[in-house]
């Protein structure tokens, strides 16, 4: 209710504030709507429409080659954006994402995301499924400066169909292999010029590709359902008010991950007793509120979110009782952006833009850890026995319960940040322009522990009885960061929307604290507690310290970039080409502790540095036929990391492709017969690799390539009010349709390596009607 409130509350004050200014204008405004509608409905961003014109490396998919590519999620895109990547984790809370050399696999993100210009401040929140998307959009590099916290490595921009820009109704059904299958339906309306609206919803829901051996089930089945509503309306030629509502629902099942073979490189099939699933529930409800003025405008973006999720998880992927995890957590977010930004088409050298942002994040997660009877044995009790033997051979320690052991944790995390940012754009002489920016970011966050353990045990022979010892940790830890990020760039404009650029910018990534490692912080004390009087230390061999194992810095980088977009004056040709140098210091890394450790830590890791470069061109020497291809490279080495134990030096940075290609062909056959007016054929190569997974670089993925086509058969069945045609259209696609085999990811519980596999072939059909 309070989130609402204040939802509420902060766009009404903005309007309070504004309503001078806009009487003070309203005077001179007799332009109808109408004449000015392209004016009201385009949001001010922070960026230009057209990419190719700023100083960033870019990538950039309209509507037709999502739907074309089967585009349905953030992973996705990814196969098709050079030096971007996104393993398949095998759900879709670990939404982590690597690009440059940059990444984490827990905790905060490298790269920010942002929805219809609102920020999504939580990773768990990135994999959902993209449909009645009209255009992605990739900055790479440092976005910190305009965007914020956790854009060190760049960006991604999604936007939705709006409706005042499409009008119609679409339904789309489709079937795939593991019973896949999907339905959308969705409407875009425009009441007047004035006033648009839209309502959509999608289901899916899959069985899944891989099977646990240990029950015969598959582990990855899954369903779906999301529903979004928009409502745009213009109360004067100047003032536009927008509100985005959306729903999601994921439901799960487990992770497919088997046993890896270091000896034979060989991965085994899923294998595991207990129950894995996750589910999670996604609501978002944004206002955007634009002022258009004669040389500026004003954009307010406000948003809350909600997520609800939990996770139940078989930690030890094997057939045996050891421990299992259930990860609930619920999370209110607050958001806030004023921008004022200069209007493009004035008279003027100088652009500018000018903004004030802030945010609430307020996070309750639950995670107990349960050890079940193997694990009590193998990881608790023979450990806490063979260290009493050393002095007292004949005694052995006994718990009352040897089946179940709760290790409980609750953590709160409010999270706080303010922001001052702005930005000139100055044309100077003989086409050069300069750009340059500084964003003065806070952030304060805190974290509140309570952890506890109750247990009963005997040592025999001495004990008769059952004597309960509880373990309790429990306090409260907070961090403030203040940091200024700059960025400079230069750019030389020549022939058609051509330009040269080079850019320096300094990334910020925000630092915290990680939760998974409290079940061994717990079982290291409550061990502790076990050992008799006098015998002291510990039986497991470890020791932490609770601030220490679980706190963690920012990151910091700076990024040195050249580049060029180039389009031919007299040829549809056009490319892009980047080439960047990064410097990273206080490396966040997760690594697994050494010995029987379960949970996985961030640290940080030094220092390291990434060069590389990114290209695509494409070329289209008729209407209906469309080539393009795009190549990235990444060179991410430590150049100072010791964990402690290993000195890692000059390794490859892991979890980071050194090589992604992507090349695509389209052509569209018109007036092919009276059944249907349009043929159209779609094929992708995918390439990726090679890949290490690990600090060590002992292991690692090849480089492999996968196959993807669709063909699509159009036919028109009449014309929309606006003129657009009407058309039902049916889609056979394959994706990886070589059923090439590779590994998607990897990590190691208790000192045993496991991999997840990528997808096999997959096949469908789709039929869409657009009305």
């Amino acid at each position: 209710m309070k989130a609402h409130k204040v939802l509420l509350a902060l766009p009404a004050l903005l309007m309070l504030l504004s309503s001078t200014l806009l009487a003070q204008n309203a005077a001179n405004d007799t332009t109808s709507v109408k004449e000015n509608l392209e004016e009201i409905v385009v949001v001010a961003g922070k960026v230009k429409s057209q990419l190719r014109l700023e100083p960033v490396s870019s990538f950039s998919t309209p509507t037709r080659q999502i739907e074309n590519s089967h585009i349905g999620s953030i992973a996705d895109f990814a196969s098709y954006a050079p030096n971007l990547y996104m393993p398949e984790y095998g759900s879709k809370m670990t939404s982590s994402l690597y690009i440059r050399g940059i990444g984490s696999r827990i905790d905060n993100p490298a790269i920010g995301l942002n929805i219809d210009g609102v920020p999504v401040l939580n990773k768990n929140s990135f994999d959902t499924d993209l449909w009645d998307i009209s255009r992605i959009d990739l900055l790479r590099g440092p976005q910190s400066t305009l965007f914020g916290r956790n854009t060190i490595g760049g960006v991604l921009n999604i936007y939705t169909l709006s409706p005042m820009d499409y009008q119609g109704t679409r339904v789309k059904l489709g079937y795939g292999s593991a019973n896949t299958y999907d339905i959308l339906l969705s409407t875009y309306q425009k009441a007047s010029e004035k006033a648009a609206f839209s309502v959509g919803a999608r289901y899916g829901s899959t069985d899944g590709f891989f099977t646990n051996a240990y029950n015969g089930h598959r582990c990855d089945s899954g369903k779906s359902g999301a529903f979004r509503g928009r409502f745009i309306y213009a109360f004067t030629p100047r003032f536009t008010l927008e509100n985005i509502v959306s729903f999601t629902r994921d439901v799960q099942g487990g992770y497919a991950y088997g046993l890896y073979d270091p000896a034979t490189g060989t991965t085994a099939q899923a294998n595991y007793n207990d129950i894995c699933s996750y589910r999670r529930t996604l609501v978002s409800d944004a206002v955007l509120l634009n002022w258009k003025f004669e040389d500026f405008s004003l954009t307010s973006t406000t948003s809350w979110q909600y997520l609800d999720d939990c996770l139940t998880l078989d930690q030890d992927f094997t057939p045996k009782s050891m421990f299992i995890m259930n990860q609930a957590q619920r999370e209110n977010v607050i958001t806030e952006e004023i921008l004022l930004k200069s209007n493009e088409n004035r008279n003027s050298k100088l652009n500018w833009l000018a903004g004030l942002s802030g945010f609430y994040k307020y996070n309750h997660m639950n995670a107990p850890v349960t050890f079940r009877e193997d694990g009590i044995k193998e990881l608790i009790l023979d450990n806490i026995n063979a260290a009493i033997h050393t002095k007292m051979p004949m005694a052995n320690l006994e718990f009352e319960d040897m089946e179940n052991m709760p290790l409980l944790s609750s953590f709160v995390t409010p999270v706080k940040s303010a922001a001052l940012f702005g930005q000139i754009e100055w044309e100077m002489a003989r086409n050069f322009k300069l750009v340059a920016g500084l964003r003065l970011d806070y952030e304060h966050t805190s974290f509140d522990y309570d952890c506890y353990n109750s247990i009963g045990y005997m040592l025999k022979p001495m004990q008769r009885t059952y004597t309960t010892v509880e373990t309790i940790l429990k306090d409260k830890l907070s961090r403030s960061w203040f940091t200024p990020i700059p960025k400079l760039s230069l750019i030389y404009g020549f022939g058609k929307n051509s330009n040269v650029y080079a850019s320096v910018a300094r990334g910020f990534k925000a630092g915290g604290f990680n939760t998974q490692m409290f079940s061994d912080i717990l079982q290291n004390e409550m061990m502790k507690n076990l050992m008799p009087a006098g015998m002291g230390g510990s039986a497991t061999g470890a020791s932490y310290k609770v601030e220490d194992i679980v706190t963690y810095k920012p990151e910091y980088s700076w990024n040195y970039e050249i580049g060029m977009h180039y389009n031919s004056a007299n040829a549809p040709f056009g490319g892009n080409v980047a080439l960047y140098y990064i410097n990273i210091t206080d490396q966040q890394i997760t690594v697994f502790p050494e010995g029987t450790t379960t949970g996985r830590m961030m640290t940080n890791a030094g220092k390291s540095r990434s060069y590389g470069a990114e290209i695509a061109a494409w070329y289209y020497p008729v209407s209906d036929l469309r080539l393009s291809a795009s190549y990235g490279y990444t060179n991410a080495k430590f150049t100072k990391y010791h964990n402690g134990l290993k000195d890692y030096k000059g390794n490859w940075v892991p979890n980071v492709p050194q090589n992604m290609v992507n090349a695509e062909a389209g052509y569209t056959f018109n007036n092919v017969c009276s059944v249907f007016e349009k043929l159209t054929l779609n094929a992708s190569w995918n390439g990726t690799g090679k890949i290490y997974w690990d600090e060590e670089n002992l292991v690692e993925q090849k480089f492999y390539s996968l196959l993807n086509a669709s063909i699509l058969f159009t036919k028109n069945i009449g014309t929309k009010s606006n003129g657009a045609a009407r058309a039902v259209t049916l889609e056979f696609w394959g994706k990886n349709i070589t059923d090439t085999a590779y590994n998607a990811y990897y990590f190691v519980s208790m000192q045993n390596p496991f991999f997840a596999k990528g997808k096999p072939a997959r096949w469908g059909a789709t039929i869409s009607f657009e009305f």
